[in-house]
């Protein structure tokens, strides 16, 4: 298979068609091989108009349809000059994007067998500006914040409070809340400590697991 035409053609016909107009953000996903991030016996789908499952089981996890992938990134404003904490990395696709239009790249992953693969292929590849770390994707990762950019790559239905407190002031957080044709991609920024929000596009993508909102009890 011609996977530099199938690239190209991704581009072209799911991304460039959906309001992505951003050169870097384009440029990277021209760059990055993604069928280098799906399980082996996926190589030939890598391309495909849709997620790609990476983990099954009772908390699956996905590889993000390329479309909205490219479209919250670009939401997020990301420069030469940003430290990004991507939340979710999976087997670290997002992250090599992220790493061509980024200064450097904290790619959090909860899963071991994720992260393995994701640290093994990033290496591999040559994308040293990423470096892949293993903890409770609910909690990010204050050890290197803050950030100017946080990246949650899936659908949650809450974001904790904790992840704002990690951006540094004037950084941007991008996430899509809900779950299923009801979800929207959502701006947040924090300014002198307090953080304001705006809803940008409707999408659907697949949930990141353990992003809940807490339960009240009903008298």
């Amino acid at each position: 298979m011609d996977f530099e035409a199938a690239r190209i053609k991704m581009v072209d016909n799911q991304i460039r068609t959906t309001d992505v107009t951003s050169h870097s953000v384009l440029t990277a996903f021209l760059s990055v091989p993604r069928e280098e991030f799906v399980p082996a016996k996926m190589k030939e789908l890598a391309y495909i108009d849709a997620d790609i499952e990476l983990v099954g089981g009772t908390a699956p996890r996905y590889l993000m349809e390329p479309s909205p992938l490219a479209k919250l990134l670009q939401l997020a404003g990301v420069s030469k000059t940003d430290t990004v904490l991507e939340i979710g990395s999976g087997t670290g696709y997002a992250s090599a994007v992220l790493s061509l239009i980024a200064g450097s790249v904290v790619a959090l992953e909860s899963d071991e067998s994720l992260a393995a693969a994701a640290t093994e292929t990033l290496g591999r590849l040559g994308y040293g500006n990423v470096a892949v770390a293993r903890g409770d994707l609910t909690k990010g990762y204050a050890a290197e914040a803050p950030y100017d950019v946080i990246f949650i790559n899936g659908a949650v239905e809450a974001i904790p409070a904790s992840l704002f407190e990690q951006l540094r002031d004037g950084g941007r957080l991008v996430a899509v809340e809900g779950f299923g044709n009801a979800s929207r991609a959502k701006l947040y920024v924090r300014e002198s400590g307090r953080t304001s929000e705006r809803s940008d596009f409707n999408t659907s993508v697949k949930p990141l697991p353990g992003f809940h909102r807490e339960r009240s009890f009903i008298f």
